[in-house]
């Protein structure tokens, strides 16, 4: 490509569909939809005249928390071409995070499912807006979120809510030339998309991305998998992660490729769906991978459709790679390097590396996009071999934080370049292999972990008189957290109990793997807590030597 797409993502989708109508766009294996480009797209056209009609409109922010429903995919097409911000929520959060999102968010509309594994997303509105009982749909007015003004759900009616089914025949109130003019009025340096991530201090801020990054950043990627209309692409990680909007949806739409998505991920349905559906990708965490090799079935499923796919989200094991191009057949197997800030991609290996670069490095610099290594404390930059805070600047880096400017000026420096916070080294040959991160997050199996968030809910505990959540390896999910904990004065409490705690109110993944108590923690001379040093102890205590993995 000799220069970045400047459209739309409603643009793209529509250039697709000009290109390939009849080309299959979506196809679930878990429920009926079976839709080619030129259908998909005439879905979301006509909810995104509904969604007009029901009185949202440009610029508005409406949140989705949901797991992989075929609605979810619409949505992001639908609300993309009438330039509303889509927000996209975890599907682990519990209430207390939800609230804040949606609060934080500005967020006018939800939309919800009942597929959530444990938890009951109904039950939570109605606990967060009680007011939605008994109000009209569309006119809510709530005590806690005196902006959210309606609740959708995906499956069913509720009180107070909208089901999805209601939402195309609101597309009667707007006519052809207003869908048009809305369309027309938009910019691909508009915010379309909001994901939210945290920093050191635990609370989420709203990654502000537009048209331009995630159209421009979905493409390259496909690029690099040699991606073209005769790939099927099953898609197990979530749609609310950049993984699975911009390295699964984007790169198959905007090479006329086949998403295959499931609804949410276990080993059987991903080995069920790539010899079924004949796929030839597979995205993935290096856990899911995992789960697919060890499952006791793994030997009664054809692989030989597979080719490429992308293994990303937290440090990848060498071993589980080679697993995956020797016994899956993924022999143009890739591994992607990022952030949410970045939308996500900064590097990305090729089918065209050789196994020893796609296995040991994360990658070239994808076209586009300009990369340093520089020094952490002066930010001198280093030279090759040298590790150092890995920076990027160019198309795909975010708008800033929502309402956050400080935090924004923090992560941006003046002269354009986005600081990771990951540390890193550069081969003469120009990949990059990722050596650690200078921001204390914790990577479980794709997630980030952010202790001082977990430290801070641990802290309300009645018993607790200081705590520290350090990362500790291992080998499925490449890390978990573990809590250190001094107890107060005469307090005795299990660890059981304070992992019951934190797990009534805390998505199940932010539940500390293991608990140690302790008298004190290693300091500092300012009284600043050494980190390396507990998880060097937890690392000894609960003999995780062999769970230590090589970071590719």
């Amino acid at each position: 490509m000799d220069k970045l797409l400047n459209i739309t993502l409603g643009t793209l989708l529509e250039e697709t569909v000009a290109k390939f109508p009849m080309q299959q766009a979506v196809k679930y294996t878990e429920v009926k939809y079976d839709k080619t480009y030129y259908e998909f797209n005439s879905e979301v056209d006509r909810v995104a005249k509904g969604l007009l009609g029901m009185g949202l409109k440009t610029g508005d922010h409406v949140a989705v928390w949901a797991t992989n429903y075929p609605q979810w995919l619409v949505l992001l097409f639908a609300t993309a071409k009438i330039g509303i911000v889509l927000v996209t929520v975890n599907t682990n959060y519990k209430e207390s995070e939800l609230e804040f999102l949606l609060k934080q968010s500005d967020s006018k509309a939800v939309f919800i499912c009942d597929g959530l594994k444990d938890i009951d997303s109904a039950k939570i509105m109605y606990s967060i807006c009680p007011e939605l009982k008994k109000c009209k749909k569309g006119e809510l007015k709530s005590k806690r979120l005196p902006l959210l003004k309606m609740v959708v759900s995906f499956d069913n009616f509720y009180d107070g809510m909208y089901c999805w089914d209601e939402i195309e025949k609101f597309g009667v109130l707007v006519s052809e030339c207003e869908y048009k003019a809305v369309k027309a009025s938009l910019k691909p340096s508009d915010v379309i998309n909001m994901q939210y991530t945290s920093g050191t201090t635990g609370f989420p801020k709203g990654v502000m991305l537009t048209h331009y990054n995630i159209v421009n950043n979905g493409y390259q990627i496909g690029e690099c998998m040699k991606f073209s209309t005769q790939d099927r692409l099953c898609i197990p990680v979530p749609f609310f992660h950049c993984f699975g909007l911009v390295l699964a949806v984007l790169a198959c739409v905007s090479h006329g490729a086949t998403m295959v998505p499931l609804l949410f991920y276990t080993p059987l349905k991903v080995m069920h769906a790539v010899e079924y559906e004949k796929c030839t990708a597979l995205h993935g965490v290096p856990t899911m991978f995992i789960g697919v090799l060890e499952h006791r079935d793994f030997n009664k499923y054809d692989y030989s459709s597979l080719r490429t796919g992308i293994m990303a989200g937290s440090p990848c094991p060498i071993k589980v790679m080679q697993d995956v191009i020797e016994k899956m057949h993924m022999t143009d197997i890739t591994i992607a390097f990022g952030q949410t800030e970045c939308s996500p991609v900064c590097t990305q290996t090729t089918v065209d590396d050789s196994i020893e670069k796609r296995v040991n490095t994360v990658g070239k610099t994808l076209q586009f996009l300009e990369t340093k290594i520089v020094c952490p404390n002066s930010g001198k930059e280093l030279g090759v071999g040298e590790d150092g805070e890995f920076c990027v600047r160019g198309y795909s880096v975010m708008k800033g934080y929502y309402k956050l400017d400080e935090a924004t000026a923090t992560a941006i420096d003046k002269d354009g370049w986005l600081h990771t916070g990951d540390l890193a080294r550069q081969d003469k040959d120009g990949y990059y292999k990722i050596t650690g991160r200078i921001k204390d997050v914790i990577i479980r199996g794709g997630e980030n972990l952010f202790p001082k968030e977990i430290e801070d809910f641990i802290y309300t505990h009645k018993a607790v008189k200081d705590v520290a959540v350090v990362a500790v390896p291992s080998l499925r999910y490449g890390e978990e957290a573990c809590a250190f904990i001094i107890l107060k004065q005469g307090q005795k409490v299990e660890a059981k109990d304070i992992l019951k705690f934190v797990g009534d109110s805390l998505a199940k993944h932010k539940v500390p793997k293991y608990m140690l108590f302790v008298d004190s923690f290693p300091l500092t001379a300012s009284g600043k807590v050494q980190k390396y040093l507990l998880r060097e102890q937890a690392v000894k205590s609960l003999g995780l030597e062999a769970e230590m993995v090589i970071t590719a």
